[in-house]
């Protein structure tokens, strides 16, 4: 008698069969265990490892073997954009999603330059954040409706008008001292933090009131204040 057995699964089906790997990368720990705690609860989605910096993540993330990572815009030592940038020389193929309580407005489009394949706001439902995670896993991407509206009319109409003096122009660098200086912090602090010279962080300064027709440093500092405080990130 002749008896039936079953074919062993495919390799790919083995493989689609197990719970994708994601790492976290936030400096707030209580936002790393809430956000385990959630994916950690889906059957197939599983945390691999967590990094609470920059340095650490790039010492970690390639040991961790993960599909996707998702990554804070804020971190302690540096920004999360120059993070995603530096995973993404180092591992071309990893996933990242940028979650963070800054405005996705504008921020999600520098986060899709840099090498994210979405952005989702920290104070989304659980639900929310999951449906990110696996349409960046199953390929697509993730923005919000305001994003994509956005992004459809920067291509219909392209860069004109008054929006070539607004806060889209400025390079991610030019971001990151333009909040420094909102935070307020001085020149030299900023160097420091950013490892970069007094010279060059002046050099930024110049280029920030050129781009954004401001006359003088103290009109630069008040705008950036401002700025920070109309934002909601101060």
């Amino acid at each position: 008698m002749k008896t039936n057995v079953p074919n062993p699964p495919s390799p790919a089906a083995a493989k689609s069969s197990k719970p994708r790997r994601i790492f976290l990368v936030d400096d707030h720990p209580m936002t790393r265990h809430g956000l385990a705690m959630l994916i950690n609860q889906q059957s197939d989605l599983v945390v691999c490892g967590e990094a609470d910096s920059g340095p650490l993540a790039i010492e970690l993330v390639p040991k961790a073997a993960a599909d996707l990572a998702i990554v804070d815009i804020t971190l302690k030592t540096t920004s999360g954009i120059e993070l995603l940038k530096n995973l993404k020389a180092l591992l071309p193929d990893l996933l990242v999603l940028v979650m963070s309580m800054h405005d996705e407005s504008l921020y999600a489009e520098r986060a899709l330059r840099a090498g994210a394949r979405g952005y989702v706001m920290k104070h989304e439902q659980g639900d929310v954040v999951l449906a990110a995670i696996r349409r960046v896993l199953a390929g697509e991407l993730h923005v919000g409706a305001g994003v994509k509206e956005k992004l459809l009319n920067r291509l219909a109409h392209g860069r004109k008008g008054a929006e070539s003096f607004s806060m889209d122009t400025l390079s991610d660098r030019e971001m990151e001292v333009f909040q420094l200086i909102g935070n307020g912090f001085g020149t030299r602090q900023i160097a420091e933090r950013l490892n970069l010279s007094v010279k060059t962080i002046d050099s930024y300064r110049e280029h920030l009131k050129l781009k954004l027709q401001l006359e003088s440093g103290a009109e630069l500092v008040h705008h950036a204040i401002q700025w920070m405080k109309t934002e909601g990130v101060v």
